[in-house]
């Protein structure tokens, strides 16, 4: 230990101090030679607290030998002195033995403290760690019984609204023949005919949700499938005045997918970016290659942004912050995302728009590097 060095020395310094003022006092001067005997303890104690047993009785027949010789050749004749002398030399013995005793018990314990207490901060440690496992797989269980509940809703609604759905706007088209345009109950027809639609697209959406379906796994080229996206959002971008781009990809990229859940994702965030993009904004898409064997597309809105305590819940079922959504857009395409062993990322800053990156392994690319 480093503090041996220092500890040997002070202990060393203070026998020598002591066994000089025995040699040196005058031996007339008894009751100066008696306090210095006693001071002997100090030495053998510190000896017995620092370096345990070995240490004080190492010590005190240390102080024992160098006392020796004082009695014997400075106070020699004294037998009755030198009986108390010898006495006081066991009892230096007795109390380094026993003092180094019980401080290396109280070592040995506090060592076994110390193992305690690392073993209750390692088993703490792997409680809390447990826990935190056991809070996320409640959140999953608590997530597969909400799917299980809106696949059992998904199958009422199915058998109960989209078949009365598919009659009522099969009247309204008739009727709305009858009509010219221009007329009100034309008007209401039409807005009637819209509404079905979107109550039929709701039900979709739950279905898509809670069902699953067999995938049809082949290899699909992004940037085809982000170009027949664009074409599909085109109309509705232009009337919501907002200017789609894609950005074109140097190097063909293939990803192995069911083509049409693919396309499904992609629609669903680009929608989500189209709605929350103001009147002469923009949304742009774009596609990279990094060196792990993945591509990200980005889907980038100028829009108001999301506040990061909302960035768990964008991607939860039926969480929504706009009036007339589902909450389901985004959960469906996480949940396609995921079955292709992606990953759904977001990045936003409040006021500068919002970035849904879309992360995916490449099957196949023409050439190496970045797109």
């Amino acid at each position: 230990m480093e503090t041996s060095g220092p500890r040997i020395v002070t202990l060393t310094g203070c026998i020598v101090g002591i066994s000089l003022l025995h040699y040196l006092t005058p031996l007339h001067l008894h009751y100066l030679h008696d306090i210095f005997q006693r001071f002997y303890y100090l030495p053998i104690i510190l000896a017995a607290f620092w370096f345990g047993l070995r240490g004080g009785l190492l010590c005190s027949l240390i102080v024992s030998i160098v006392y020796a010789p004082h009695i014997l050749f400075q106070w020699g004749g004294h037998l009755t002195m030198e009986m108390e002398k010898y006495m006081e030399i066991l009892l230096y013995n007795t109390v380094g033995g026993v003092t180094g005793l019980l401080s290396q018990r109280e070592r040995e314990r506090s060592v076994e403290l110390q193992k305690t207490a690392k073993g209750l901060k390692d088993s703490y440690e792997k409680l809390q760690h447990q826990s935190e496992q056991i809070i996320v797989i409640e959140e999953q269980l608590r997530r597969a019984e909400k799917l299980s509940t809106l696949g059992e809703m998904a199958a009422v609604l199915a058998h109960e609204i989209r078949n009365p759905l598919g009659s009522i706007r099969g009247t309204a088209e008739i009727l709305k023949d009858d009509y010219q345009p221009g007329d009100p109950k034309h008007e209401f027809i039409e807005i009637q005919i819209r509404e079905t639609e979107r109550l039929n697209r709701v039900v979709e959406d739950f279905l898509r949700m809670a069902r699953p379906q067999p995938a049809d796994m082949k290899p699909c080229p992004v940037q085809k499938e982000l170009e027949t996206i664009v074409t599909l959002v085109s109309n509705e971008a232009k009337g919501r005045q907002v200017n789609l781009v894609l950005l074109p990809q140097p190097l063909p990229i293939n990803i192995k997918a069911d083509g049409e859940k693919l396309r499904q994702a992609f629609l669903n965030i680009v929608i989500n970016a189209l709605q929350a993009t103001p009147q002469g904004g923009c949304v742009t898409i774009s596609t990279t290659v990094s060196e792990n064997g993945f591509c990200d597309i980005g889907f980038r809105d100028t829009g108001p942004g999301i506040d990061a305590d909302k960035f768990d819940k964008i991607f939860e079922p039926f969480y929504t912050t706009k009036p007339e959504g589902t909450g389901l857009g985004l959960a469906i395409s996480k949940k396609i995302i995921d079955s292709l062993n992606g990953k759904l990322l977001i990045e936003s800053e409040p006021m500068c728009g919002t970035t849904i990156t879309v992360r995916l392994p490449i099957l196949d690319t023409t050439h190496g590097g970045r797109g």
